[in-house]
């Protein structure tokens, strides 16, 4: 007989590690898994330098996180490790960021992170500890089908994080468990007060750990001073309007701050890292419909060439933060490409591209890729 984790034995005889962050949800996570009788392992990750973290707010793994993710530990009654991951996290999502950036695209470190870090490195170190599954607060949901887990959107759409997940493998989310993905996230903070924990009420993560205050470019100059290297503003139909001081100063949809005027809105358009051109034009300029994507992952059961073949409606999320769109999946030049039924704005190279084969909560994560090139249907305006 299984139990709640769909796993042979009793709670008590089975081993889990939680990943706890510090925040409320991966502690709520340790106190459920606990409450039920399980064996329960706390984990916490020292992915970013203390001193620079404990003095800013908003991010994740900071000094403070440590220090309660070990007090929920001690009032739980769990071990807690903490594992000094920073030269870890610093090749395989800090660098990896800039050199993203630099490259003129819009990188998104947190799949990264979890692509790498969480979700290859933790997850051996939760075998090496004996555990039988891995856990997490992370609100998306997980069942069997067809005898391996398959993922889909949670209850509480607001807090998705499906998109970040889209390049875990069938092997680790086999191994992987998310007990939050039927809560909303009231629910969660309701459940730690309901469990006596002092970050009920903790304020979530804003920024990405390593950027305070959303500051890209400060980061990346810092990293890598030769990346400020000045370039022309180009108007989509040619015209050079101006001057700038590096292309990771801007973003793909960017309006405000470009620093050149013609009397009409503009937006950022395109970032050409190789002719260190920032090309700007009109809103409706930015509206793609084709995408290619490179390192694709599939978990959607069927092949992939099965559903290229079958020609269905699918539905692409190309930000976290806006809904699925009906999309197909198509083959260009043997390369996996997406079209976007109705078309998208603002999207740039090195976004990731999730898909689902529904629209809703009940919706089945089928994989996704990271945006190589896009294409709109605007004249000269293909970025390839």
């Amino acid at each position: 007989m299984l139990n709640s984790l769909d796993l042979e034995g009793r709670p008590e005889d089975t081993r889990v590690v939680v990943a706890m962050s510090g925040g409320v949800d991966s502690s709520v996570v340790a106190g459920l898994l606990k409450r039920e009788g399980y064996d329960v392992v706390g984990v916490t990750l020292q992915l970013y330098d203390h001193g620079e973290a404990i003095h800013r707010k908003g991010a994740c793994c900071a000094g403070q996180d440590i220090h309660d993710a070990r007090d929920v530990a001690a009032r739980l009654g769990i071990p807690h490790y903490v594992l000094d991951y920073e030269s870890r996290f610093r090749e395989a999502v800090i660098d990896r960021f800039a050199e993203s950036y630099i490259a003129g695209e819009t990188p998104v470190p947190c799949v990264a992170c979890n692509q790498t870090v969480k979700f290859s490195d933790l997850l051996d170190t939760a075998r090496n500890l004996g555990a039988e599954a891995l856990a997490t607060g992370h609100y998306v949901r997980s069942r069997l089908v067809d005898g391996h887990r398959a993922m889909y959107r949670p209850v509480d759409l607001d807090r998705d994080q499906s998109y970040f997940l889209f390049a875990t493998t069938q092997e680790q989310l086999d191994f992987l468990r998310f007990p939050l993905g039927g809560l909303t996230k009231p629910e969660t903070r309701a459940v730690a007060r309901d469990l006596g924990l002092e970050v009920a009420d903790k304020h979530d993560s804003q920024d990405i750990c390593f950027v305070p205050q959303g500051k890209y470019a400060d980061v990346i100059e810092k990293l890598k001073p030769e990346a400020a290297a000045a370039g022309d503003i180009v108007h989509v139909d040619g015209r050079v309007l101006g001057r700038h001081g590096g292309i990771i100063h801007f973003t793909v949809g960017q309006r405000k701050g470009l620093g050149v005027a013609t009397g009409e809105p503009l937006f950022v358009i395109r970032l050409d890292a190789a002719s260190r051109q920032v090309v700007v034009g009109p809103r409706e300029a930015l509206i793609t419909h084709r995408l290619t994507l490179r390192d694709l992952n599939w978990i959607g059961g069927a092949s992939l060439d099965a559903e290229v073949d079958s020609g269905r409606t699918v539905f692409a999320k190309v930000r976290s933060s806006r809904p699925p769109q009906a999309a197909m999946i198509v083959r260009q030049d043997g390369r996996i490409g997406v079209e976007l039924l109705d078309g998208e704005q603002g999207i740039a190279p090195g976004q990731a591209c999730v898909l689902y084969d529904a629209p809703g909560d009940e919706a089945r994560v089928l994989g996704g890729g990271f945006i190589e090139a896009t294409a709109s249907m605007h004249r000269s305006l293909a970025a390839e």
